[in-house]
């Protein structure tokens, strides 16, 4: 998995990052259905291209690179991967 969004990100569901990404694996997007109940925004991992332009444009600081997730959020590496295995 390249990057996984971390806690940070629940209820800020910034969308900066969904905008600059070349592939679309960021979700859920404002215009799905999904994104109101959501807690937090995902990356999709068989799709992300690790391009790393979402890092940047995160304002809450909330995705990383597999490798650089921080201890206490490693448990999003999961959370990150099990959502898109509905």
């Amino acid at each position: 998995m390249p990057h996984v969004i971390t806690e940070p990100c629940i209820g800020t569901k910034d969308t900066a990052c969904v905008a600059v990404c070349p592939v679309d694996c960021i979700h859920p997007r404002k215009d799905e259905p999904d994104f109101d109940p959501a807690k937090q925004l995902y990356i999709e991992p068989d799709t992300c291209i690790d391009c790393g332009l979402c890092v940047d444009e995160c304002p809450v600081k909330a995705i990383f690179t597999e490798d650089d997730v921080p201890a206490e959020w490693k448990n999003y590496i999961q959370i990150n991967a099990d959502h898109f295995k509905k």
